[in-house]
């Protein structure tokens, strides 16, 4: 049994595309579809049901996935041992990001790492389905880690190590009816038109939670996948937004108010699996996020709405 047609099963079965597992891999989607077909003569059995659309396993590949996996993961692990002999580091590094980060510098992050570690590639990928959808690639092996933000317990499978945290702030026109107020109670903005990420987007679920918790309805009218385009949609009359402090930016068409009776901060944290040893390369790019944290420079710290000297964060004087 090769472990090359094993590699190439796995992608298909998590990307369930050969078209996608082929692009994964960096080979023609040939060579992957003969890979799949030898194994499963090899076994005797079919692992996967191709369809027009998708393709979905068989019993049998159910039953070989996690075994294929963790086999896997034993030859890299054993690549990573000849490799550290070798004074080197090689392999891969599979990285999901939000769209809008703001509190890490992820490309210098990502750019040192790379300074360092010349011999790692680093595949970096957003989302578009948010938060929850990079979650659902690291469950699905399809990442080593990402960049998330999920207020509340982390899901099954999944460890948080949070980075930073940074309040919501309130953010409408300069003649918006509430832009003379320091203030605003979350009783005050039922039923207003808002603009905010879709469903399974961090920032989404700290608003959703905030405006359940205080019993106010809210209506959301536009929904926007980058928040740092969000000032523009306010500017223009479209809507009001809560968005992370960092994704105001500077704008004196807009005005950042505080929200009294509600709990929304954002967090920003590093999502791993919980239920396998990260590679070396990965490991050393975790070592790299935590030490950089630790440097007060490289991290735009979360302060309070009321410090004026905060930069990015318009506000109006009450």
């Amino acid at each position: 049994m090769e472990l090359r047609h094993l590699e190439y099963f796995v992608a298909v079965a998590e990307e369930r595309s050969f078209t996608a597992a082929a692009a994964r891999l960096h080979v023609v989607q040939s060579a992957v579809s003969a890979g799949v077909k030898a194994l499963e003569r090899e076994l005797g059995s079919r692992l996967l049901d191709r369809t027009p659309r998708r393709v979905d396993l068989t019993d049998a590949g159910a039953t070989l996935l996690p075994r294929a996996q963790a086999t896997l993961d034993a030859a890299r692990d054993a690549r990573d041992a000849v490799e550290e002999v070798r004074g080197g580091l090689r392999g891969t590094v599979r990285v999901g990001t939000m769209t809008s980060v703001g509190l890490l510098d992820v490309p210098g992050v990502l750019g040192e790492f790379h300074r360092r570690h010349p011999g790692v590639l680093l595949r970096l990928s957003a989302a578009p389905s948010g938060s929850m959808g990079l979650v659902d690639a690291l469950v699905e092996r399809r990442l080593d880690l990402a960049f998330v933000s999920l207020p509340g317990h982390p899901p099954p499978g999944v460890q948080l190590t949070e980075l930073a945290r940074t309040p919501m702030v309130l953010v409408v026109p300069v003649d918006h009816p509430l832009a003379d107020r320091n203030r605003v109670p979350i009783t005050d903005l039922a039923d207003l038109d808002f603009i905010d990420s879709p469903v399974g987007y961090g920032n989404r679920s700290v608003a959703d939670r905030a405006f359940e918790e205080a019993g106010v309805r809210r209506r959301v009218s536009i929904e926007i996948t980058d928040v740092a385009t969000a000032p523009a949609y306010i500017r223009h009359g479209l809507g009001i937004a809560l968005l992370p402090r960092f994704a105001v930016g500077e704008d004196d068409a807009v005005v950042a108010l505080r929200v009294a009776g509600a709990d929304l901060d954002w967090p920003m944290s590093l999502a791993t699996p919980g239920d396998r040893t990260p590679s070396r390369a990965t490991a050393a790019l975790l070592d790299l996020v935590l030490a950089t944290l630790r440097e007060p420079h490289d991290l735009n710290p979360s302060r309070d709405l009321s410090d004026d000297s905060e930069p990015g964060a318009p506000s109006r004087e009450p």
